[in-house]
């Protein structure tokens, strides 16, 4: 539900993402906070925050592709690994920041359309399964090239970022640089369902063949799809290169695929909000049992780690499937019905 005592006298008005002066208001606020929230914070906190700001990026690059188009990616972790090497590689070469992470965008969204061309023609299933087939060859085409290219093995060291003579490998550069990309992926992801594009991938999420009918080129939208859920891949796979100095494939594999296409489905499919809420959710969590872990560990209860690990993961698991049980609709619609009720206050709903 809107706001009341809203009118629009132009779609321009009408299509606004922020309706209300107290909304913007409100989120200027909060972009304040972020901006000086390095002031006060400790080096952990921020490579925290930084960490949460490139799964963002990479979730809302899983919401064009999945929610929106309704094409079902696997390889969400291999495409961030892309974008990685690919920023690992240029940097080596002496490529500024600049143009390195347009590059691993443009170079992962240009990988992932090999394995679109294909997912175009199948659906479901046997789409999850070509998504997989990407997954899984990453890894072996990493290890297979001369190890003068990629690293093989051994993995790549990453050179820190530098902007126009400032160094950005510090904690505080680095969570500047993953604040300003994940505020453009944000901002993107909520003017895309309002483009002509966006509403193409719309169309062929709810029935492709009458997509087909009304001259929509489905296979061109779908393949574009995959394209521009892998840019937001590639930038993300850029930062985190940064930030962790040093890729690896072990660092990008199948289980970091599934919880991105965990935090979507818990945070919303159908909603841009969907991925915020969601990667803030399982990040918090995450946090939440990793210290309770290492408390565990440190207490002499006789456990080893890989139990830990285990329950761990079990726990966050139960907590996923408790959210779609009681809400299979996602965060974002218990947002949605927290502000219908909140606009309807103190009136009735019915």
């Amino acid at each position: 539900m809107r706001p009341t005592g809203i009118w629009h006298a132009s779609y321009a008005t009408e299509a606004r993402v922020l309706e209300t002066v107290r909304s913007r208001l409100w989120l200027s606020l909060f972009g304040a906070v972020l901006l000086g929230l390095p002031l006060m914070a400790s080096p952990w906190m921020l490579g925290e925050l930084t960490n949460l700001f490139i799964t963002l990026i990479a979730v809302c690059g899983l919401y064009v592709t999945v929610g929106m188009a309704g094409q079902i990616n696997i390889a969400q972790s291999a495409f961030v690994g892309v974008g990685a090497f690919t920023a690992a590689k240029l940097s080596n070469m002496g490529a500024p920041v600049w143009a390195v992470i347009p590059a691993a965008a443009l170079i992962t969204g240009a990988v992932s359309v090999l394995f679109a061309l294909p997912a175009a023609r199948v659906k479901g299933f046997y789409l999850a399964l070509t998504t997989l087939a990407a997954q899984v060859m990453f890894p072996i085409v990493i290890l297979a090239l001369p190890m003068s290219w990629l690293g093989g093995l051994v993995g790549m060291p990453v050179m820190p970022p530098v902007l126009f003579g400032l160094n950005l490998g510090t904690p505080s550069g680095l969570y500047f640089l993953g604040l300003a990309f994940a505020a453009l992926a944000v901002w993107t992801t909520y003017n895309l369902p309002r483009s002509r594009i966006g509403r193409a991938f719309r169309t062929v999420h709810d029935n492709d063949s009458a997509a087909g009918v009304m001259g929509i080129p489905v296979t061109r939208i779908k393949i574009e799809a995959f394209f521009a859920g892998a840019l937001y891949a590639g930038v993300a796979g850029a930062i985190l290169a940064y930030m962790l100095q040093f890729v690896t494939v072990s660092s990008f594999t199948l289980f970091a695929s599934v919880w991105y296409l965990g935090m979507l489905i818990v945070g919303g499919l159908h909603s841009p909000l969907g991925p915020i809420l969601g990667v803030v959710f399982v990040t918090l969590v995450q946090e939440g049992l990793h210290t309770a872990g290492n408390a565990i560990l440190q207490s002499g209860s006789g456990l080893g780690g890989g139990a830990v690990f285990a329950a761990s993961s079990l726990v966050l698991g139960l907590c996923i499937l408790a959210a779609l049980i009681f809400e299979p609709r996602g965060l974002a619609h218990i947002w949605h019905q927290l502000m219908t009720a909140f606009r309807l206050w103190p009136f009735p709903r019915n």
